[in-house]
């Protein structure tokens, strides 16, 4: 794809977070295929004054394709609105405007505005009907290269819930752990029993120190039948996660999206898990976490037991105590 063939004016309309963060980090990911050395910057609609945006959007004297994204479109000011949309009707073919709007009432001449001059755009609505939600299921899991049925979307919509971030992530680990053909049985093995719980769940809790609330998650799940493969990949991804968005550096998930290639909400959250964290337990974390891979996938006699060390040995990675013998809190037991 060449720099000609992209829309100079992208409208990212809707309020689901998972499709804008995407359709924005695909925007972004098409300009620097297009052109790798893309000069790309993020910024606030809301912050934003006619004589910055000008600025931004005026031609370089070194050339070079830019990408501007200006978030929450809604919350643009009058002047700001009027300079965008006279902008879009006479566009930088070297510049990229990509526009979130949440696609509600309020701004909603501004996102109409856009439309009229030629935007391209995005739909990110959030999916109100099953019907929907099963489609995105269908196609969340050829997205990452498998095959699905109705009838397995409709399981996996069963066991995960309708949250899409969640059922993005168990498609993608479902692909990953199987051929890619996708199918009610193969939902069944891995997701049976309560909705709720899942290997997300157990990392979720290990990560921020709730060892509790890491094994009861952990035992209900067993207990219901969750396949431990899944659990295993979830901590080994928790702990993964953490890591690379800790060694970025401060930023704004938005900011740090396109560079890390994950979603906004995903880097936001282990922002928030990766507090008490040191570069040397992460170490030691991600460790632990390959050697429960190893056994649960190896065919351990005791996978359950090599979930719950998993469990104890990313806390105390996480509190300085990686040894993993810790006393068992909440009912387990030293083996």
């Amino acid at each position: 794809m060449t720099g000609t063939d992209l829309p100079t004016v992208l409208l990212v309309l809707g309020d689901e977070e998972l499709l804008a963060t995407r359709a924005v980090a695909d925007a972004v990911e098409t300009a620097r295929r297009s052109d790798p050395d893309a000069d790309v910057r993020h910024y606030a609609a809301g912050a934003l004054t006619p004589g910055e945006i000008a600025e931004m959007l005026s031609p370089s004297l070194f050339g070079g394709r830019r990408v501007l994204v200006l978030r929450s479109g809604q919350d643009a000011r009058k002047d700001l609105v009027a300079a965008l949309l006279a902008y879009a009707r006479n566009p930088d073919p070297e510049v990229q405007l990509v526009v979130e709007h949440a696609g509600g009432a309020k701004g909603k001449a501004f996102a109409e505005g856009l439309k009229a001059a030629g935007a391209t755009v995005v739909p990110a609505g959030k999916l109100k009907g099953h019907r929907d939600r099963v489609g995105f299921v269908r196609a969340e899991i050829r997205r990452v290269g498998g095959r699905c049925t109705d009838e397995a979307a409709e399981a996996l919509l069963a066991a995960v819930g309708n949250d899409l971030r969640e059922l993005a992530a168990a498609c993608s680990q479902l692909v990953t752990d199987t051929d890619g053909r996708i199918d009610p049985g193969t939902v069944a093995r891995y997701y049976r029993g309560r909705a709720e719980v899942s290997g997300f769940t157990v990392a979720d809790a290990a990560m921020v120190g709730d060892v509790p609330g890491a094994l009861e998650a952990l035992r209900w799940a067993l207990h219901v039948g969750v396949d431990p493969v899944p659990i295993a990949d979830a901590l080994a991804d928790g702990v993964r996660t953490v890591a690379r968005v800790a060694s970025a550096g401060r930023g704004s998930p938005y900011q740090l999206a396109s560079s890390l290639g994950m979603p906004a909400w995903k880097i936001e959250r282990a922002q928030r898990q990766s507090r008490g964290w040191t570069p040397e337990g992460l170490a030691s974390a991600m460790h632990a976490t390959a050697e429960c891979n190893a056994a649960v996938k190896g065919g351990a006699d005791d996978r359950e037991y090599a979930l719950e060390r998993a469990v104890f040995a990313v806390v105390g990675a996480r509190s300085g105590d990686a040894r993993p013998g810790l006393s068992r809190a909440g009912g387990g037991m030293e083996r």
